[in-house]
Parts: C-alpha cells; structure tokens; sequence
C-alpha cells in the first residue's frame, strides 16, 4: 500500500512538474523581453558592455519570478489534474477508493515548495537584485559618461545640457577646454567655459559629478537686458541621465521595492515620513507577505477546477488559469489604488485576493470531495442515470413470469450440476421404472 501511494505521488508530480517548468520558462521570458529591448538598445546606442546588460537581467529575474511562480503553479495544476480526468484516470482512482483528499497530497507538496520558494524570493532575492539593478545602473551611467564624450563633438546624451571638450587626455581622466550650454533653467540659459573638467561619482548620493575648475560663468535673463558673470576656481556641475538610466531618488535612499522586511518594519516606525510614504511602504510589506500565500491559495482553487473532465484539456486550463490570474491581480491592483488614495486599509487592500479566492476554493473543494450528492441534487437526470438490471419491483402492475418447470434446455438428466452423471431428480406424478415393465403390484 505504501508503495502504491509512492506511485501515486510521484506519478501527480510528474504531470504537474512538466507544465509548470514550461509555462514558468514561457512567462518570465515574455516578461523579460520589455525590459531586454530597452536593454539591447543601452548596449547598441549608448556602448554599454554586453556583461553589464546579462547581469541586469540576471538582477531583474527575482522580481519576475514573484509573479511567475504563483501563476505558472496554478495552470500547471489545471493542466496536469486536467489530463488526468480526460482520460478518465481520476474516475479509476475513485473507483479504486482513492479519496480527493489523497489525491490532493503531492499537489499540497508541491503548493508548499512554490510557496517557499516564493516566499524567500519576495523576501530576501527581490530587494537585493532591485538594489543591486539600480547600483549597477549608477556604475553604467558613469562610464558610459566618460566612454560618450569625445573630443570636439557635442554630446546631448545629458538632459538639458549641451557638452563639448576640445581635448580628452589618453587614459580618459580629464577634459580640456571644456564648454556647457545649461538649459535646466529655460529663462535663464547659461553658458560654463573651464579650462579643465574631472568626471567621478558620489557613492552617497548615488550622483555624477562633472568637476570644472579655472573657467567662467555667463548668464543672461530672459529679456536680455542683464549679463551676468561668475568666475570659479572650482564648480561642480550634476548629470542628469534619461530616466532609462537612472530615477530620481533621495541621497542614499532605498524605495519600497528595495527593501527587506526589517527595513520596511523601521520605516514605517519612523514618524517623521509622510502619509503618502507610509502608505507605500505598508503596502509593499503586507504585499511581500501576501504574493507567496497566492501559491496555496491558487492549489486550493485548482484542484477541483482541474478535476473537471474535458476534451481539450491544455488549452482549457490555460484559459481558465489566465481568467484566475486576470480577477487575481484584478481585485489586487484596485486594492492598491484605493490604498494609495487613503480610501482603503493597506492590509485589507492586499490581503482581499487572497481572502476572497480561498473562500471559493473551499467551496468548491467541499462541493468536489461530495461529488456524487451535489451531482444527485443538482443535476438534471439523464439516460445514462437508468438502471442497467431490473429487479421484480421495478415494474408494478405486471406479473412476473414464472420460472421454468422443466429441465433446462442443454441440460441432460442425470447430470448434476457440476456435469457428473448421478441420478435423476424424480418429477412429481410420473411413476418410477422397475424391471417388472411397470407391471402393477396387485
């Protein structure tokens, strides 16, 4: 019995491991691809490495995989149990005296490791890679600062500026006779001449610095009435990159994405943040507290989804897996926005999904585990729920024939029931043989 049962779950196992490495492997690849395109075009137009760009990527993967590992769980469930009852395996096991509470096991074993794995990477893998993603980005855009700007060219890759360096030295330490046309500030538009300019990083503020020394300023107002003019001996000058490059953050600060659960604790006590960052970092806590339970939620509502016999069984899991993913993220992304506006508790805006999809899964295991009396109850009766043998009450008002008096056809006597010979069963009325020739006794 014990290896009947090993059987059994390895078998389970097999049909929803397969789906759910594919459909994993299918979702973070369409997920990815958004991001790879902006990506490529970093390494094509702007030079930057192609290791840089896989190592993005590869910091880019926890957070796809916090979406993925729920969703691809769910339809591999719908598909493998779905598989199983086209072709009638699960009504076998049934038959066989196999419960749904059996049956659901190895799928709990398996909603259990997603969920671990889920958990840790929403926990831990998600905050470190979105840091280390924005790290990295800081590091690209300083060098592909100092790889972009060549000698007497105009570079515009800096928004709302305009830099052009008559001589760049050999190792790319410094610029000569540097000129900047700064329109950050579009009335009063300014002109920087220096004689020398150094390029470093501030790892603080994560911010790249364009150090000028020896030169001047040259401003005039938007009437051009007024000149003005500030020499310096040094002056620093702050690059501001497209947004695909870098966001605009406080010195040294982490978003909510960012951090861990621990931080995200201390932030929230600290009573010197506002109220619309305090909405942020609740719902991004109760948010990395919810997203892994989705896992046990989604096995909860796939098993007796995925019982349902049908023909095409891939192509019906996946559409009813997107149609559950859909009001899933649906209810959880209104949520969101009514937290946001304050119309909503963070905890009620992100725990809802989660709350409302393990009411139906209770239900509907409930209805799948009492199949035969909810079937008895609700369905409407057919040909096929007719008796296939019928007893002698099953027709009132008609006699019964009676049974045949005689020796059965294909019967000799003088033959038992085993097929031996012996003696005849004697009928009543007729009289025995003797030797006399049935001479009467006087």
């Amino acid at each position: 019995m014990i290896r009947t049962h090993r059987l059994l779950n390895r078998y389970i196992l097999k049909e929803i491991a397969i789906p759910f490495c594919m459909i994993l492997f299918v979702l973070t690849f369409v997920l990815l691809m958004g991001k790879v395109l902006q990506l490529m075009d970093l390494m094509i137009n702007k030079g930057v490495a192609f290791s840089d760009i896989a190592r993005l990527i590869f910091f880019l993967l926890p957070t796809f995989l916090v979406f993925t590992l729920p969703i691809s769980l769910l339809m591999a469930i719908l598909i493998g149990l779905g598989r199983l009852s086209s072709d009638n395996e699960i009504t076998v096991l049934k038959m066989s005296g196999v419960s749904l509470y059996r049956l659901s096991l190895p799928v709990a074993v398996a909603a259990l490791t997603i969920f671990i794995l889920t958990a840790a990477t929403s926990l831990f893998l998600a905050p470190y890679g979105n840091h280390s993603f924005r790290n990295l980005l800081f590091d690209m855009a300083k060098r592909k600062a100092s790889i972009g700007i060549r000698e007497k060219v105009f570079i515009d890759a800096f928004r709302g500026m305009l830099l052009y360096a008559d001589r760049i030295s050999v190792q790319g330490d410094f610029l000569e006779g540097v000129l900047i046309s700064d329109n950050r500030i579009s009335r009063e538009p300014s002109t920087i001449i220096a004689r020398r300019a150094y390029l470093f990083s501030d790892p603080g503020t994560l911010a790249i610095i364009l150090r000028l020394e020896t030169g001047s300023t040259h401003t005039v107002d938007a009437g051009l009435k007024n000149y003005r003019k500030m020499d310096f001996s040094v002056y620093d000058v702050r690059l501001d990159f497209a947004a695909s490059l870098k966001e605009d953050r406080p010195a040294g600060a982490k978003s909510g994405k960012e951090m861990t659960v621990a931080e995200l604790i201390r932030g929230l006590k600290n009573r010197g943040i506002s109220e619309p960052t305090m909405r942020e970092l609740a719902i991004e806590l109760n948010s990395k507290l919810a997203i892994p339970l989705a896992c046990l939620v989604f096995a909860l509502i796939g098993v007796p989804v995925g019982i349902r016999a049908h023909r095409s069984v891939r192509s019906r899991g996946l559409a009813i897996g997107l149609a559950l993913v859909l009001v899933y993220y649906l209810l959880r992304v209104g949520g969101e926005a009514l937290v946001e506006t304050g119309r909503l508790s963070p905890i009620i805006g992100a725990w809802t999904p989660n709350a409302v999809f393990a009411v139906a899964g209770l239900i509907l295991f409930y209805s799948a585990a009492r199949e035969k009396q909810l079937s008895l109850r609700f369905r409407r009766p057919s040909l096929d729920d007719a008796p296939l043998t019928a007893s002698p009450g099953d027709c009132p008002g008609k006699r019964q024939a009676p049974p045949p008096s005689g020796p059965v056809p294909g019967n000799r006597p003088g033959l038992t029931d085993n097929g031996q010979d012996g003696p005849a069963p004697s009928a009543a009325g007729r009289p025995s043989a003797g030797k006399s020739g049935g001479r009467k006794a006087s």
